[in-house]
């Protein structure tokens, strides 16, 4: 017989929370990446008390914050140490049995930052709340008060959302907010900083908050300066009314924190966390593929944080959520940001056609559609994280990014199809983001057809339905077409997916021989039922000679452009087993590009060009 479970966890309640957390936070420890903390939490009433380590993050959408990390917990009521038990079912709920008459429930633990995680660094940290405290359970975080300290090593310079004062030399202190607002404002610090102003309005300031490991990095020229503003006026042109009282566009240039040449983002509604190379700023030639990253963020805080999908809102940082409307929330946020890189200026027309391309093939070459379709991806933030995806072009992963670029492409294509040029995806982002119109903050997928309906009537839940359940490649990217481009190959690459090769740090032969590979040879990806393949490669597989030559990048790729004229014979390392393999290709290299459908309007144009 089972055993019957556990009583429940008190279910979350939007009622009044009675006086304010106190959080204190010591950043100070650089050399172990320590974060120690000293909580106090007025008691609410008497009885069992639940506290809860939040587990899903708004960045993942997913249960991505590991109670592993916490330790050394010690809990005092009114003075008096107290024991406390971890629920037998969910490993991020502590329970404590307060006594009648109790007033104040202390705690100190420690949060053990992973050691790639880099938070905390003599010369920069970052302060992710959500990892250095627990809530009482019960109650909408919304509802919860929060008065924060922190400690920070000397000499840093702090940034974030968060009004603070001294208190006493490196400890800051605060405003009370509400729990939501405080996990909602990460904090960074750092040695070498700058800030630059990005708008004149006063009433609701945009800056520019930079911290580098190095001064020289810190370096911008009027014209990235002129770009940044530029992105900044040309979203509000696109979204209107900003939901925020001020923003702060932080951005950390360290090849620490982004050691692949890559970035990473985190959305937040009045700040946007960027990553970015240390030569973002010094060497923007080279940063084709991040150029649209702080865009991104930017507009997270219209899509994703002012407006968001019903079930992925949730009242508490315990609740589970669900992604299915993810194609909007990022599928198009990754569309504006493609759209306001090139309207701002940050790429030329040219390097915004490569980009698109990029997309295009990306999403062409997902053969897992066949399968799976975009509707089913969008669960992957909550199964897939934490775990690597061997097969990525079969099993997919996150593909509302890539085809979420296109998926929008098509509706704005088609907005302007039926109108006769007169509306696109500019008026539905007005209309569907509008601050100041009185509309509830979630939204379905029948607010998102509504919307498109007010601008221009059509079977939008049918359209939308056919990108979402397709499995063809043909309808991913159907867009293109509609907005008058197709998506062609040819065997010289583009400077943007040159790049993309090197953040990887792969050789993408996906479009002739199916096969990613790195400097030393070895497999990194393959195509499902491609040509490498079918010659029996797979992940982790290392090509030891091309055509009786031993391997090397550029032997290999002059072997696939001339396979057409000799075959390409292979000596690889299958499983620690080497055999020869004969790849059935004949050339050559294939490199995507978007090219003018002759005879047909140029809708895409249309949408790039800035207000």
């Amino acid at each position: 017989m089972a055993t019957p479970p556990p009583p429940a966890l008190p279910i979350p309640q939007d009622k009044p929370f009675k006086d304010a957390i106190a959080l204190a936070v010591n950043a100070t420890d650089t050399d172990h990446q320590i974060f120690s903390v000293h909580e106090t939490i007025p008691v609410q009433k008497a009885g069992d008390t639940v506290l809860l380590y939040p587990e899903w993050e708004t960045a993942s959408h997913a249960p991505t914050a590991g109670a592993a990390e916490l330790a050394g917990l010690l809990v005092q009521v009114d003075g008096v140490r107290a024991q406390w038990m971890r629920d037998p079912v969910d490993m991020h709920a502590f329970h404590i049995n307060v006594p009648n008459g109790a007033r104040s429930i202390a705690l100190d633990f420690q949060f053990l930052a992973p050691a790639k995680s880099h938070l905390l660094r003599p010369t920069m940290i970052n302060v992710p709340w959500q990892r250095v405290l627990l809530y009482p359970a019960g109650w909408y975080v919304r509802d919860i008060p929060v008065t924060a300290t922190l400690t920070l090593p000397r000499g840093l310079i702090a940034f974030t959302a968060l009004a603070f004062r001294d208190v006493d030399g490196d400890t800051l202190r605060f405003d009370t907010v509400t729990l939501e607002q405080l996990v909602d404002a990460p904090f960074y610090a750092g040695r070498y900083t700058r800030q630059v102003m990005l708008n004149e309005n006063t009433a609701r300031p945009a800056r520019l908050d930079l911290l580098a490991d190095a001064p020289k990095d810190l370096a911008m020229t009027p014209d990235e300066i002129a770009h940044m503003r530029a992105l900044i006026s040309q979203g509000l042109t696109i979204f209107g009314t900003p939901p925020y009282r001020h923003y702060d566009t932080i951005v950390t240039l360290s090849d620490v924190l982004s050691p692949d040449g890559g970035g990473g983002g985190i959305e937040h509604l009045e700040e946007g966390e960027n990553n970015l190379p240390a030569a973002y700023f010094s060497n923007p030639a080279q940063q084709l593929n991040n150029l649209d990253l702080i865009a991104h963020e930017f507009v997270h805080a219209w899509n994703g944080r002012w407006r968001q999908p019903a079930d992925l809102w949730s009242p508490t940082f315990n609740q589970p959520v669900m992604g299915s409307l993810l194609w909007v929330y990022e599928g198009q946020t990754e569309f504006w940001g493609r759209v306001l890189a090139a309207r701002s200026g940050l790429r030329d027309r040219q390097q915004t056609l490569d980009k698109l391309a990029l997309d295009a093939s990306i999403v062409a070459d997902r053969d897992g559609r066949s399968w799976k379709n975009l509707q089913d991806s969008t669960n992957d933030a909550i199964y897939m994280a934490g775990h690597h995806v061997a097969w990525r072009d079969w099993q997919r992963r996150e593909d509302y990014y890539p085809e979420g670029v296109l998926l929008w492409l098509d509706v704005d294509a088609r907005l302007r199809e039926l109108s006769h040029g007169k509306r696109g995806l500019d008026d539905f982002a007005q209309l569907f983001f509008n601050v100041d119109k009185n509309q509830t903050r979630t939204y379905t997928f029948q607010d998102v057809c509504n919307a498109l309906n007010a601008i221009v009537p059509d079977d939008w839940a049918g359209f939308l339905n056919r990108h979402l359940s397709s499995h063809q490649a043909s309808d991913a990217i159907a867009g293109l077409a509609r907005a008058g481009w197709k998506l062609t190959y040819s065997d010289v690459p583009t400077e943007t997916f040159l790049q993309d090769e090197k953040e990887a740090g792969v050789i993408n032969l996906d479009d002739s021989i199916g096969l990613q590979v790195d400097t030393d040879g070895e497999v990194q990806s393959v195509r499902w039922n491609g040509p490498a393949f079918r010659a029996g490669l797979s992940p982790g597989s290392r090509v030891i000679d091309v055509n009786g030559q031993p391997f090397s990048v550029t032997a290999f790729t002059n072997a696939v452009q001339t396979s057409a004229i000799k075959p390409l014979q292979l000596r690889v390392s299958i499983n620690g087993e080497k055999r020869d393999a004969v790849i059935d290709y004949q050339g050559p290299l294939r490199y995507p590009h978007l090219e003018r459908i002759a005879g047909t309007p140029d809708r895409l144009s249309a949408l790039l060009g800035p207000r």
